[in-house]
Order: structure tokens, then sequence, then C-alpha cells
């Protein structure tokens, strides 16, 4: 509590200072209240992230092999293509002779896939070249191989 102490003149008169010391004191307590019960209101909440595992590939004579390098150069197979280019018209040659072949023997057509191997240094643009350019010769799938983390288990 405060305390004036004044003339007796001023007895009568009415007090125009405000003593702030108990606000200042609320305040510190409220704070020292608020940092204690935020950590424990924010709750972490749980999720199940998902299990990394492989499935082996099942490569079919008919899937496109690809590679694309550090350097960005595409491979078919072993042999290298002059681009994203070169790759969409051989893609679309090769997937019409495919689709030509399954119709001569009467079969149910089923495009044939792609699938992508890139270094691991290789740029996305690279990567995302060739998939434009197999889109662009009208692969439906294309897939990507990749090697499993050390000490994975496969099924």
């Amino acid at each position: 509590m405060g305390m004036t102490v004044g003339t007796e003149a001023e007895e009568g008169a009415m007090m125009a200072e405000i003593n702030t010391t108990p606000l200042v004191d609320v305040m510190l307590v409220l704070l020292i209240i608020f940092l204690i019960t935020v950590p424990v209101v924010i709750q972490v909440v749980p999720v199940q992230l998902p299990k990394v595992s492989s499935v082996p590939t099942t490569t079919k004579p008919e899937n496109v092999p690809l590679s694309v390098d550090a350097n960005c150069d595409i491979f078919w197979g072993l042999t290298r293509l002059d681009g994203p280019e070169a790759l969409r018209e051989r893609g679309g040659a090769y997937l019409l002779a495919e689709v030509e072949k399954q119709k001569a023997r009467g079969a149910k057509i089923e495009l044939p896939e792609a699938h992508i191997r890139a270094d691991a240094n290789t740029e996305y643009r690279c990567v995302g070249g060739a998939i434009f350019a197999l889109q662009r010769a009208g692969y439906q799938k294309i897939g990507f191989i990749s090697e499993p983390p050390v000490g994975a288990v496969t099924r």
C-alpha cells in the first residue's frame, strides 16, 4: 500500500498520482504464469510416418530402360541420345511399333512403361526434360528406379 505524506493544507485535496507498483507486480505474475502454461497447452500431435520399403520392379521386355547422368545425357539402354527431342522421336516410334506388334498378335494392348534411372547429382531439369519428352511421345506410365536405403527390407 502506498502512503502519501504532505502538508495539512493538502489533506483535503485529491491525490493526482497513481501508484503503479501493484499493477507491475500483477503483470509480472501473469507473465510468469503465461510462460509456464504455454508449453503445457501446446501438445505434440502424434503422426504416423510412412515406412520406407521397396518393391522389386517386374521388368517386362517391352519396358523402356532410360538413364540420365549428371551431365544431362540421356541413355536408352546403353545408347546415348542427342537430347529430349531425340528421346521423343525414338520413344514415339518404339511405342507405335509395340502397339502394332500387339495388334498383330491379337493380344490386349498394354502400353510399355518407361523406367528412368537418374544419377544422384542430376539436376531436376534434366529428369524433367526426359519425363516431358516421354509424355509427348505418348507414354502413360513413367517410373523411377532407385536404390533402397541400406538395410531396408524388401517385400
